[in-house]
């Protein structure tokens, strides 16, 4: 699928709305009962940026991105300042931070993930752009600061040997979500003083 590398401007998305969405069936019986079934194994999040625009020059700013992205056509990387780590909020990223698996001797090739954790519920989310320069990698909790390299397109972190069997892979990182344009227009409205406004500026989280 048609993607760009490049993530929409900071300043802007910082002030965004939006969050993970979830797709459910549910029918309600003649007893009253329900059945709830999900549609979507996975979440899908969606964001709403207008609510980042605070001046003239960030109005330009997502009109040149959006222009430059080709509308809906080519996805971009967005930084969701609510869930942007691999670590609580308040917490500095760890090489521990999450687990991807464990050696076997043969395997090279780890996908970065998170984890969600609820009670006795978990859901792994896979990571596949991941920030340069901000991922640390563990074997057995030892860091690790060789010895591997990380695809920042695909989330995969690849090491040169590999880890022996029982060896716990662990990592830390900051990431980014690939989202792209859920509109085909951008509505301004110009106000008196020349500012400009959009009422909505919908995005959408890219599933490759």
């Amino acid at each position: 699928m048609a993607f760009h590398e490049t993530r929409f401007p900071d300043n802007i998305s910082r002030g965004a709305r939006g969050g993970p969405e979830r797709r459910t069936q549910i029918v309600e019986l003649a007893s009253g009962d329900e059945e709830r079934n999900a549609s979507w194994a996975d979440s899908r999040r969606r964001y709403d940026v207008a609510y980042g625009i605070r001046k003239a020059d960030d109005l330009a700013a997502v009109i040149a991105f959006f222009e430059a992205r080709g509308g809906r056509l080519y996805g971009f990387r967005f930084k969701d300042w609510s869930d942007y780590k691999s670590a609580l909020p308040s917490v500095a990223i760890s090489r521990t931070d999450q687990s991807l698996g464990t050696g076997t001797g043969a395997a090279t090739q780890f996908q970065l993930v998170k984890r969600y954790t609820s009670g006795a519920q978990t859901w792994t989310r896979t990571i596949t752009k991941p920030v340069a320069g901000t991922v640390l990698v563990a074997l057995n909790g030892v860091a690790q600061p060789s010895g591997w390299t990380v695809n920042t397109t695909t989330g995969i972190i690849t090491f040169t040997v590999a880890p022996g069997i029982g060896i716990a892979v662990t990592a830390g990182f900051e990431f980014d979500v690939p989202v792209r344009f859920d509109s085909e227009a951008m509505d301004v409205t110009l106000d008196f003083e020349r500012l400009g406004s959009i009422t909505s500026i919908p995005l959408i989280e890219v599933r490759r």
